[in-house]
């Protein structure tokens, strides 16, 4: 084998490795975040954002704006928030006195 044949094979070779290395992987066109972040909206303003499903603002904030008690709400508030997280969909936990909802939704991942 000549050494131009030798020195295109490997320039070919070394191509299609680096394509195939530059190829986004499924992880990264996966749009469900899973960072253990949310946001808690009411209606249509976001009251906390970017906060952790472990932390108790989540509960705070859905506890305040639903009006019910701490105690046996903050286990299912939390989780919700931590459904939210593992499936990227948002999920209305209560409304208002006003009927506003309060929403729990995935962060951007920003």
């Amino acid at each position: 084998m000549s050494v131009m044949r030798k020195v295109a094979a490997g320039a070919a070779g070394s191509l299609m490795l680096i394509g195939a290395v530059a190829v986004p992987s499924d992880a990264a066109r996966n749009t469900t975040f899973q960072d253990g972040l949310v946001n808690v909206n009411v209606g249509d303003v976001t009251v906390i954002e970017d906060v952790n499903v472990a932390l108790v603002d989540v509960v705070d904030v859905v506890v305040t704006a639903c009006g019910v008690n701490v105690g046996p709400a903050a286990v299912a508030i939390l989780g919700e928030a931590i459904a939210v997280d593992n499936s990227g969909r948002s999920m209305t936990v209560c409304e208002t006195a006003t009927g506003a909802p309060v929403t729990i939704m995935q962060n951007t991942g920003a």
